[in-house]
């Protein structure tokens, strides 16, 4: 399994907060709220595409709404191949990061 790029891992864990409201303007907000960065809705739509190709997101049509003018939303759910490829990133990101702690706290 090869790693996730860091927009991929933001979206995985985006969908996971967002859970039955995951389609890509909560899923964009939620990102530029954390990340304190504008970030473009390109940005978000290209790796949730990807992540679809891959089997680590699974999206469905949802009901249309009279709101979105009958349109329907692309709803995303964490598949678990991509819980694992959160996992896998995790156990790397944390090896790479242990013995450091007191090095990144004087930077």
């Amino acid at each position: 399994m090869k790693l996730l790029t860091r927009p991929e891992e933001l979206i995985l864990l985006a969908v996971l907060h967002l859970t039955d409201e995951a389609y890509c303007v909560p899923i964009h907000r939620r990102i530029s709220q954390v990340t304190r960065d504008n970030w473009s809705l390109g940005s978000v739509y290209m790796p949730l595409d990807r992540l679809v190709k891959k089997g680590y997101l699974h999206s469905h049509l949802s009901d249309s709404t009279p709101e979105r003018g009958g349109r329907q939303k692309r709803i995303y759910a964490v598949t678990p191949l991509g819980i694992r490829a959160l996992k896998k990133i995790q156990d790397v990101e944390s090896q790479m990061r242990a013995g450091l702690s007191g090095i990144l706290e004087e930077i």
